[in-house]
C-alpha cells in the first residue's frame, strides 16, 4: 500500500492495521483506541466505506509517546495479541477454572479458589477473548459489588 504523510513529503510502503488490530497490539482495549481516534490524538487513514486503518509508523510513535520502548519480543507479542496483566485491584483471588457454562450472550464461569467455588457472570465474548477453559488458571477481581475474571499471560 502507498501512503503520503501529511506534508506529502515521501512515500510509505506499508500495510494499514484496522483498529481492533492496532488496539491489539497496542495493549488497549478498542474503544479506547477509537476514542483516540475521534478526539484527533491518533493519526488514521479512512478507507473508501470511511473506516479507520493505522499504520505501523503510528503504532510505534504511540508506543513510543507512552513511554513504551518494545523490544522485537514485545512486538511479536503484542502482534499475537499476548499483553501481560496489570491490574490496581487489591482484592484478588487466584483460582482454577472449574467449569464454563455458556448461554446466550453471557457466561458463568466457575472458579475454584481453595475449598471454595467463585461463580461469575460474564460476556461470552469476554470468555471468548480470554480463551477460558476448564482447568486454566485465571484471577477472580473484585471491586465495590462486581466481580471480574483475568487471565495471566506468559511473557
Amino acid at each position: 500500500m502507498i501512503l503520503y504523510d501529511s506534508s506529502n513529503d515521501f512515500i510509505r510502503f506499508m500495510s494499514l492495521l484496522t483498529v481492533r488490530e492496532a488496539a491489539r497490539r497496542l495493549g488497549v482495549s478498542y474503544s479506547t483506541l477509537k476514542q483516540w481516534i475521534y478526539k484527533g490524538s491518533v493519526r488514521t487513514t479512512k478507507t473508501d466505506g470511511g473506516h479507520h486503518r493505522l499504520t505501523e509508523l503510528e503504532i510505534e510513535r504511540l508506543l513510543h509517546r507512552h513511554g513504551d520502548k518494545p523490544t522485537e519480543a514485545d512486538r511479536v507479542k503484542r502482534a499475537r495479541g499476548e499483553a501481560s496483566l496489570a491490574i490496581s485491584g487489591r482484592n484478588q483471588l487466584h483460582g482454577i477454572v472449574e467449569e464454563v457454562r455458556s448461554d446466550g450472550l453471557l457466561s458463568q464461569i466457575y472458579l475454584r479458589v481453595g475449598d471454595q467455588v467463585l461463580t461469575a457472570v460474564i460476556t461470552r465474548d469476554a470468555v471468548a477473548e480470554l480463551k477460558l477453559k476448564r482447568g486454566d488458571t485465571a484471577v477472580a477481581i473484585m471491586k465495590s459489588t462486581e466481580v471480574m475474571i483475568a487471565r495471566e499471560t506468559n511473557i
